[in-house]
């Protein structure tokens, strides 16, 4: 079984229910009414599923300092706390233009322009998060990241502002779909 590959179905079944689902740029999603998450190297068939969406786990490609992953690691906290009940699942695809960049030329959008890990560390202390990569996948995949968050209802103000932090940044003109999909954990 692997630990890397992970699915998100959007359907009917799923301790998420889908609270909102926010078009940011791009073509939306159907409608669901809930997330399931399985992690294997088989993704379960829903026949009532609006959309299955998928992505693997994979090395932090823009860290690469050692001291900026030791400080990503210690601040983040751990997915699955009792605590934090909402989520949120942003997928995004960045378009042509990002992709003929050179890894050292997004490198360089990434750290210094946009200052992407400096922005997640102000607020990891309340926030955790998991980065899914699809391209690694296929480059058909209808998204290139999966980025799964988890908090507390009461830093949900903290995480929108995260967001907006991200989204003003010369990164996300590269950006030509985004979702938003806001959701809440029920224990069925």
């Amino acid at each position: 079984m692997s630990t890397r590959l992970f699915s998100f179905t959007g359907g009917d079944t799923g301790v998420w229910r889908v609270a909102e689902m926010e078009k940011i740029a791009g073509e939306p999603l159907p409608a669901a009414r809930r997330l399931a998450i399985a992690s294997s190297a088989e993704i379960p068939a829903d026949p009532h599923a609006a959309w299955v969406l998928r992505g693997i786990t994979s090395n932090e490609r823009y860290v690469v300092r050692r001291e900026d992953r030791s400080q990503l690691v210690a601040k983040q906290l751990g997915l699955g706390r009792p605590e934090a009940r909402h989520a949120a699942l942003i997928p995004i695809r960045k378009n042509a233009a990002w992709w003929a960049l050179t890894q050292e030329e997004r490198q360089h959008v990434f750290e210094q322009q946009s200052k992407h890990a400096n922005i997640g560390l102000q607020h990891f202390p309340t926030l955790a998060r998991r980065l899914h990569h699809c391209r690694d996948l296929s480059e058909n995949e209808p998204f290139d990241f999966l980025t799964w968050f988890e908090y507390a209802p009461d830093d949900e103000a903290a995480f929108n502002k995260l967001l907006a932090a991200l989204r003003a940044t010369e990164e996300w003109k590269y950006v030509e779909r985004e979702l938003d999909i806001r959701l809440v954990r029920e224990d069925i």
